[in-house]
């Protein structure tokens, strides 16, 4: 069954990659909203050139994705749609690498392993951004290697949408420039690569007039999300970053990527090679830096893997890998279907935040008078009433929380009679704002390993 996949590649590829997409559809519609989810849902609902926490294009996918649905599975056909076509454009990649059965090797990589899957499911900006460094790895290859003037443009295209998706787009363009102070100088030169940066640069131009406007918030918060004050290095917290690239990687796949950029070095003299893999390291080194001294999330360097696809497959073809390359395989889709089973039938024990917000939203809903206005403690709480309530009302904040998107929405007087969701008792800044707070309900869920979750229910009147 395994060697008639490669019969035909091409055919093989598309099925996999259709496969994927609709399987994951479905089992979307099974599981509850994560909190950030319904954020960016609610971004959608008021479009903007950008916003407090990122770029928009995660609101812009949304928005259009509206008109389809705006159920659970509705709201994640954005990631749906990009993520298959990042399958899409690490198969061009590869077969312009290499050839068509390596490129069907890297979509049986890309699909197996359990970093996919959960871009398959979990919608962020992190979605956006993997299809459009995925499209600018692929275009800027062909202009650099091929060089015809529709590559720089398209690459000009592929690039300013990707820095409309998330800021973290800037290490493609780091890595990008290296590549081409070290071993293609003679780019600079051509006309058309400045036509590509001219394009890119208006692509992006809103996010920047808004951030300029905004007094740079965007900027800022990103800045302060990533650093530290104290520079004291934490080798266990780094040693779990490490072991993590082989978890979500697999330990197979990660292992031969990591053996030949670090021990092989083979790359160094082939400038192909070396451009995809000036893409990986760029991201991996700068997020292990960071993570020296505070902790980095798994999923910020899953565009690495884009890149490492592409050249596992190539160093798995190159050497003959093929028992190797099946083990890895199983060793992945083992990973990811205990992944996808543990988050259907286990969600409490293994993503505890979004468990219990969807049954506490319709409970509160029980008490809703006409009239009612509704708020919560913080953006997911806030977020998740507007996504269950029915007719999707105007939801805000009642009580101080991390600054957001909804601060910034806020205006004076906002304060009005209603309910109020919270996730930790709040009387006392409710009774700050209200003359009458009325505690309705203590609703306790089980919280898996983490012990108990608990909402709260308010009826709010009379703002001070």
């Amino acid at each position: 069954m395994f060697d008639s996949l490669y019969k035909n590649p091409a055919k093989s590829a598309f099925f996999i990659i259709l496969f994927l997409g609709i399987f994951s559809t479905f089992y979307n519609a099974f599981l509850p909203l994560h909190g950030d989810e319904a954020y960016y849902w609610v971004w959608s609902h008021h479009l903007q050139a950008s916003y407090y926490d990122h770029p928009p294009m995660i609101a812009y996918m949304m928005h259009l994705t509206n008109y389809i649905s705006q159920s659970q599975w509705g709201v994640r056909l954005t990631n749906i749609f990009c993520m298959s076509f990042t399958a899409f454009y690490i198969f061009k990649l590869t077969k312009l690498m290499s050839d068509e059965k390596t490129a069907l090797n890297s979509i049986l990589i890309f699909a197996s392993i359990i970093l996919v899957n959960a871009g398959y499911i979990i919608a962020t900006p992190d979605s956006p951004l993997m299809l459009f460094w995925s499209m600018s790895l692929y275009y800027a290859y062909r202009a650099i290697f091929i060089g015809h003037k529709s590559d720089f443009i398209l690459t000009g295209i592929a690039i300013g949408l990707m820095m409309l998706s998330k800021y973290a787009s800037i290490l493609f363009v780091a890595g990008l420039l290296i590549f081409l102070l070290l071993k293609r100088r003679d780019i600079f030169k051509n006309p058309y690569f400045y036509i590509a940066i001219i394009i890119a640069s208006i692509l992006v131009s809103p996010v920047l007039w808004w951030n300029y406007e905004h007094n740079w918030i965007s900027f800022k918060f990103q800045w302060n999300h990533g650093k530290t004050n104290n520079f004291v290095i934490r080798p266990l917290l780094l040693l779990d970053f490490i072991l993590g690239q082989f978890a979500i990687f697999s330990p197979v796949f990660a292992a031969i990527l990591f053996w030949f950029l670090i021990k092989k070095r083979l790359y160094f003299k082939d400038d192909k090679l070396f451009y995809i893999a000036t893409s990986i390291v760029t991201i991996l080194l700068f997020f292990t830096y960071k993570d020296l001294y505070k902790n980095m999330e798994l999923d910020w360097v899953a565009p690495a893997y884009i890149g490492g696809t592409v050249l596992v497959a190539i160093i798995i073809s190159k050497y003959n890998l093929i028992k190797t390359f099946k083990a890895g395989l199983i060793i992945a889709l083992i990973f990811t279907i205990l992944g996808r089973i543990a988050l259907m039938f286990f969600l409490p024990y293994v993503q505890n935040r979004m468990y219990g917000n969807k049954q506490a939203v319709h409970v509160l809903q029980s008490y809703a008078k006409k009239g009612d206005h509704f708020y919560g403690d913080g953006l997911t709480t806030t977020a998740y009433l507007k996504f269950y309530l029915p007719h999707h009302p105007i939801t805000q904040l009642a009580c101080p929380s991390r600054y957001s998107q909804y601060n910034m929405w806020q205006k004076k007087g906002y304060l009005k009679n209603g309910l109020v969701l919270t996730m930790e008792p709040q009387n006392y800044y409710l009774d700050k704002e209200y003359k009458h707070v009325k505690l309705l309900k203590i609703l306790t869920f089980v919280r898996g390993i983490h012990g108990k979750k608990h909402f709260y229910i308010y009826s709010v009147t009379s703002p001070k």
